[in-house]
């Protein structure tokens, strides 16, 4: 992923902060030889004070034969995008039909080296803190081992502890246009009012504010 200077996160606590609301993502994983990568959609669980991501997948998954080969992976997160319109980003001296239309998105990369959980009280743990993270409200019985209603359950799942050893972080959000387009931008995002609109209004202002 390209990561212009203009487009690149303020710092930590930006692209966090992002990652703490988008919890779904695709996991790459290497594929064999003179095959192409294995893409896996999937809920995860970003620990920053641990520098690691919490999953789990089916057994029969064909990711685990892949991690167990080659345990470095990618995480990607990508959200909050829109297509903009090129008469929305002309140049201000300039005819509007002149300008070019691009894509806003935030985009968050982990690289990874993935730890495989086996062991049955661990899995359970892996469990319940991703459940306390999706459903804080409650209403869900507790995994434990040998317990119903998930005890037998755990058989047929595998966790995953990803390390994390790199990000990358982008927020395209015209970062390298002047005041006057941004405004523009912002004003033809609240008029449109389609989805994810507003929330690419958000970041386009926030990072002009900072």
């Amino acid at each position: 992923m390209l990561v212009h200077p203009w487009d690149a996160a303020r710092d930590d606590a930006e692209w966090q902060q992002w990652l703490a609301v988008h919890d779904f993502g695709q996991l790459a994983v290497n594929g064999p030889a003179g095959e192409p990568p294995f893409v896996q959609p999937l809920h995860f669980t970003y620990e920053p004070a641990r520098g690691e991501v919490l999953t789990h997948l089916a057994r029969p998954n064909p990711l685990w034969h892949a991690l167990e080969a080659s345990p470095d992976c990618l995480l990607s997160v990508v959200d909050d995008y829109v297509y903009v319109p090129g008469p929305w980003q002309a140049e201000p001296d300039g005819p509007s039909e002149h300008g070019t239309p691009t894509s806003f998105y935030a985009a968050v990369q982990l690289r990874c080296r993935a730890h495989v959980v086996d062991d049955p009280a661990e899995k359970a743990e892996l469990l319940n803190h991703q459940v306390a993270h999706f459903q804080p409200e409650g209403g869900s019985a507790r995994a434990a081992v040998g317990q119903a209603p998930y005890g037998r359950m755990l058989a047929g799942i595998r966790g995953l502890r990803l390390e994390v050893t790199g990000v990358r972080a982008k927020f395209k959000y015209a970062g390298k246009r002047d005041a006057q387009v941004r405004e523009r931008i912002a004003d033809g995002l609240a008029g449109r009012g389609g989805p994810r609109d507003a929330a690419a209004r958000e970041h386009l202002l926030r990072r002009q504010r900072a």
